[in-house]
Parts: structure tokens; C-alpha cells; sequence
């Protein structure tokens, strides 16, 4: 049976999956770092890829922007078989430490959206990143020399309503910066009994509307892609 949104069919999603938000990456990860890949999706622009990377079978699917497309996404990939969930996007820094393009592995997400809470009944939650899955991108991280941090992620709805003052206050509280999927993700894997992980790149500064440029970010994203894929491959025993 195909799924609602993700028209695939249990066999046409890998078991390691990763998570862009937007269409155009997907492709492009698809294109540029997978073998043999084959589109096994387009429905509503959710586009899904299968291919290898060093041997090893690797899907890539968009789950669009935001947590309520996010969740969707994840709850039909469990349906489909898919056992290890990684998103790789962009988020805002919320800190200086957090230079432009710098990879943030996040440790768990603070879950300042209405998904989550709407799951939860407005349950206390932490929703936390698997162990495995964060233990194996650092240390693809460490061995391809690129430059990360390891913490804390703020998950939210609206974009355009963080402030520096909000910025502020929660990198005082440990938030290295702020995405918009990473909470809804992590809880809908727990719910199935599946690894989930976000590495993101840092595209801006909280409260700066200009992203850094664009080849500085292009770099970042594709360390990114490189650290999440080589976790990957030690993640399933290569």
C-alpha cells in the first residue's frame, strides 16, 4: 500500500533516510553524492530519491518546511520501513560561537511549535536525538576536519518572529540556534522506535534578514551532507 503523501511502497525507501526540507536539495543530494539513484516520489513536490553511498543504500526525501509536513513525512516513512531518520538543513545562530556555515549537530530541540504539542496534549517533552546517530556524526565530523558544535536546537513555527532579544535569551539557556523541523521529527522516530538526528549549516544570524553568501553557505551545506552521509555508513556497521 502507497502512502498518502510519500507515494512509495514498502522496498522503494532505504532504511537510513535523509531529511532535506527543501525539493531542490533533495535532488541535488540525490544527483551529486548518491550512486544509481531513482526518484520513487514527486506527489506535492515531496521529493524521494534511493541510491548508495559507499556501498551502502541511502534514501533522501523532502519533508517541505515546518513541523506539521515534517511529521507527516516521518510518520509515513516509518509506515514505509525506514529505520534511521537524519535531517539536514539550514538553521539561524543564535550565538557568535556559531559562525556562518558552521555544522550544528543537535543534541535534542527545545519544541517551540504547535505539533508537538498538539501530539503531547501539551505534555512535558523533551524530544532528543538518538545516541547512535549523533555519536556517529561527530565523529564523521572530527574525521573530515569539519568545524561543529553539539547541543541544543530551539524548533519553531513562525520564522519571522524571533528577535536577537529571543536569541539572546535562549543562547543563555544553551540554544545554539534555531530550525523549524527537528522536534517533530525526533518525537514521531520515538514514537516508532527510530533513530532520528539534524545536523544543520548555519545560514544566518537571528534577527539578520541577509543569509550568509551564497558559496560560503554552498560549502557549509556541503560538509553538512559529507559528515551526515559518512554517519550514515557507520551507522549501519561500515
Amino acid at each position: 500500500m502507497t502512502q498518502i503523501h510519500v507515494r512509495a511502497r514498502p522496498g522503494d525507501v532505504a532504511e537510513s533516510v535523509l531529511l532535506p526540507g527543501d525539493p531542490n536539495r533533495a535532488r541535488r543530494i540525490a544527483e551529486e553524492y548518491l550512486e544509481g539513484a531513482t526518484l520513487y516520489t514527486e506527489h506535492r513536490q515531496l521529493l524521494g530519491f534511493t541510491g548508495t553511498y559507499r556501498g551502502v543504500p541511502v534514501s533522501v526525501q523532502t519533508t517541505g518546511m515546518g513541523c506539521p509536513s515534517a511529521a507527516i513525512v516521518t510518520e509515513e516513512l516509518a509506515r514505509l520501513g525506514a529505520q534511521t531518520l537524519i535531517r539536514v538543513g539550514t538553521l539561524g545562530g543564535a550565538t557568535p560561537v556559531v559562525k556562518p556555515a558552521d555544522l550544528v549537530v543537535a543534541t535534542a530541540s527545545v519544541p517551540n511549535d504547535g505539533t508537538t504539542r498538539q501530539f503531547l496534549g501539551g505534555a512535558p517533552y523533551a524530544p532528543a536525538a538518538s545516541f547512535e546517530v549523533v555519536e556517529a556524526a561527530v565523529r564523521a565530523a572530527r574525521k573530515l576536519g569539519v568545524p561543529h558544535h553539539v547541543g541544543l536546537v530551539m524548533t519553531e513555527d513562525a520564522f519571522y518572529a524571533s528577535t536577537p532579544e529571543h536569541a539572546w535569551l535562549w543562547a543563555s539557556r544553551g540554544v545554539l540556534g534555531f530550525e523549524m523541523e527537528a522536534s517533530a521529527i525526533f518525537l514521531v522516530a520515538a514514537q516508532h522506535g527510530l533513530r532520528a538526528g539534524c545536523l544543520t549549516a548555519c545560514s544566518n544570524d537571528i534577527g539578520d534578514p541577509q543569509l550568509v553568501p551564497d558559496d560560503v553557505l554552498a560549502g557549509g551545506v556541503d560538509r553538512m551532507i559529507r559528515v551526515a552521509l559518512d554517519a550514515i555508513v557507520t551507522l549501519a556497521g561500515g
